[in-house]
């Protein structure tokens, strides 16, 4: 079905800026954008559907590209005991943690964890979410790792909503290799990672490169293992100290390196020649209550495509919405609105790899996008919460909202 959607106005987010068109139109056929450009200047297609929307502002549907939807259990009574004066240190040697989180999931079965990660999932879509990355690195084992991916595939199987799967079996040390981080990167590489690609439940590899996670040689041997599986790689670096990672990545042409708070210039500088996308997580920040700014001066100086993202997981980044982050991200990271929104379209994609096919309006990128009952682009990094009136459309066909 052809359709026309006109009487709107297109931030088209192509180069990372807004790139609008006043009073536009908008054709898509087939899933896919056909023709965009001012509505005096529509072609004479013949159309099977005319849409007036109103006046809306269009934007391409927004995309999380670093998020941990799939987990067991919940974590809020260690907020509250942080916020009583118990360390972490504490919460830790009590079975809290990361820990607590890998007990919940692999106790939870599929089912169960398809259904509390379908309510957050959900929350972040009627935030105008259409696509969506989701990581494992809750299970830890083949079988619990196997099962998190599985969840995130059936996710986007059940709703109208793109997934990319991540594995992050390098997240943690399972408590079954305590001391043996060594035995634990060669476990993934032998024996996980060959097992779950060849299930084709694996999109990317991802792993947490910091002082009490892994070393940024362990990360390079799983790397290189992705690399000889044909899988691209990402990467959390530079979150809590500075290792490198990110220029690491930058090494073997990674998507992306997230958080980056204690990157270098010099990492910048490698991360602009390599292409690999700077993933910021204002919510993370924000929960940790963070003081260390992400170098934004360095990152814009060299070229480096930034991406905001919500990190939702349940221990560090609890967050439910990615236009909250737009606007964590222009207050606590000083974005501008238009790179806020640039974050979570056009190289949000790039850093899932999906940089031909969505982010941006386009000729030939898919119909995914947002008509926003809103006055301007920037009211998007504007209003803290709520639910803002808008239409979004996935594929060419309007979903509710």
């Amino acid at each position: 079905m052809r359709t026309l959607w006109q009487h709107c106005h297109a931030a088209t987010m192509t180069d990372g800026r807004y790139a609008i068109i006043e009073d536009a139109a908008i054709v898509t056929s087939a899933g896919l954008i056909e023709w965009i450009g001012p509505r005096v200047d529509v072609p004479p297609v013949a159309a099977d559907r005319v849409v007036d929307l109103g006046g809306a502002w269009v934007t391409p549907g927004l995309i999380d590209c670093h998020t941990h939807a799939v987990f067991g259990g919940n974590r809020s009574g260690e907020f509250e005991q942080r916020l009583q004066g118990v360390s972490y240190a504490e919460i830790a040697a009590q079975g809290g943690g990361i820990a607590s989180t890998v007990r919940a999931t692999r106790a939870a079965s599929e089912d169960e964890l398809l259904a509390s990660a379908r309510q957050r999932v959900q929350a972040l879509m009627r935030d105008g979410v259409t696509t969506i990355e989701i990581k494992s690195g809750y299970g830890l084992d083949l079988d619990n790792e196997r099962k998190m991916l599985r969840v995130a595939r059936r996710l986007g199987e059940e709703l109208p909503v793109t997934v990319r799967s991540t594995c992050l079996a390098a997240h943690a040390l399972p408590p079954e290799y305590a001391g043996r981080a060594d035995d634990y990167i060669d476990h993934i590489c032998e024996q996980m990672l060959p097992a779950l690609a060849s299930e084709g439940l694996v999109d990317a590899v991802d792993a947490f490169c910091e002082h009490l996670a892994f070393s940024p040689a362990q990360v390079e041997r799983l790397f290189i293992k992705a690399r000889d599986l044909g899988l691209p790689v990402k990467l959390h670096a530079e979150q809590l100290s500075s290792l490198h990672g990110s220029s690491l990545a930058a090494r073997y042409q990674a998507l992306s390196a997230d958080h980056l708070e204690f990157m270098t210039e010099e990492d910048a500088i490698a991360m602009a020649a390599a292409g690999t996308v700077a993933v910021l997580l204002p919510g993370a920040f924000y929960f940790l209550r963070e003081t260390q700014l992400p170098p934004m001066d360095a990152l814009r100086r060299h070229g480096v495509k930034i991406a905001l993202a919500s990190d939702l997981n349940p221990g560090t980044s609890p967050g439910l919405s990615l236009r909250l982050m737009l606007n964590m991200g222009c207050t606590c990271f000083r974005m501008t609105p238009e790179e806020a929104l640039a974050g979570v379209t056009v190289h949000a994609a790039t850093a899932l790899g999906l940089g031909d096919s969505h982010g941006s309006l386009e000729v030939g990128k898919v119909a995914d996008f947002i008509a926003w009952q809103i006055e301007r682009p920037a009211d998007l990094s504007y209003w803290l919460g709520g639910d803002l009136p808008k239409r979004v459309v996935r594929l060419g066909h309007e979903i509710s909202n």
